[in-house]
């Protein structure tokens, strides 16, 4: 018998033998991370994921979901509003939740959650169960590596643009990167949850992450529907005299591209602070 018990899964031990599927969320320091949650006995369930939200971006968390620890403070037996005053504390820092996941192994709902689900449903009518993130677009090709979807792009390359990184230089930085003879490099795009990395696509060796507070802007030009780019501090250890470079990436379609915009903008707008 394949008994796989650690401290992660155990939260309902007292209750039945059958383990959760535990998954952990991380995520940056945000205004509003957009999970709006209801009290069941101790447990913390995820109610809602509201549109535009950080949580909806990072499409993790879904309705149904048991918050069962942030930052290591556990949330087992919690107290009405106690979630919320943990978040308050941790204000401005980054995020890591441990998520009970309300579908289990087989797909099917996890037995233990089937009376809270109920009254779940009775507090709420209107709530149900989420069985995946919002649909953003079908047909953009992606790639999936380790659990992650990823975005086979074009490293077209990068040009610094001086002291100021708003999204007005764009239209001088794009045309400039695209008309040197630089060696294009293919790559894999993964937007994360808290930061963009970049890898080469033949070795997986990694290129460059950007964690979202390092980002400035991120856009397009007209003129080049399939190719965008994002400008980041070229020395984010000193921002008082930092310059700013801006990175050129190609896409195989305006729709891919316009998404991979969409996602990263999210990203740095949701955080606290700013370059």
């Amino acid at each position: 018998m394949d008994f796989s018990l650690d401290l992660q899964n155990c939260s309902f031990l007292d209750e039945s033998w059958l383990l959760p599927v535990c998954i952990t969320y991380e995520t940056v320091p945000c205004q509003a991370l957009g999970m709006v949650l209801r009290y069941v006995d101790g447990r913390v369930f995820v109610t809602e994921v509201l549109p535009e939200s950080q949580a909806e971006v990072d499409e993790v968390v879904l309705a149904g979901d048991i918050l069962d620890e942030i930052n290591g403070c556990s949330l087992r037996n919690a107290y009405s509003g106690q979630a919320g005053a943990v978040l308050q504390k941790l204000k401005g820092q980054p995020l890591s939740f441990r998520l009970l996941r309300w579908r289990w192994h087989d797909g099917g709902v996890y037995e233990p959650l089937l009376p809270y689900l109920k009254v779940l449903k009775e507090k709420e009518p209107r709530f149900q169960l989420q069985r995946g993130p919002r649909c953003r677009g079908e047909g953009e090709p992606r790639r999936l590596q380790g659990g992650s979807l990823l975005y086979s792009l074009r490293y077209l390359g990068r040009t610094g643009v001086g002291k100021f990184g708003g999204k007005e230089v764009l239209d001088r930085a794009i045309p400039a990167v695209l008309e040197r003879p630089l060696a294009v490099r293919e790559v894999l795009f993964d937007v994360k949850e808290a930061e963009v990395l970049v890898q080469e696509k033949t070795s997986s060796k990694l290129l460059c992450r950007y964690p979202y507070p390092a980002i400035s802007c991120v856009g397009r030009c007209v003129d080049s529907s399939n190719s965008f780019a994002f400008c980041v501090a070229a020395s984010p250890e000193s921002p008082d005299a930092s310059t700013f470079d801006c990175l050129v990436f190609a896409s195989s379609s305006e729709q891919e591209c316009e998404e991979i915009i969409r996602r990263i903008a999210a990203g740095f707008r949701h955080t606290e602070w700013f370059v």
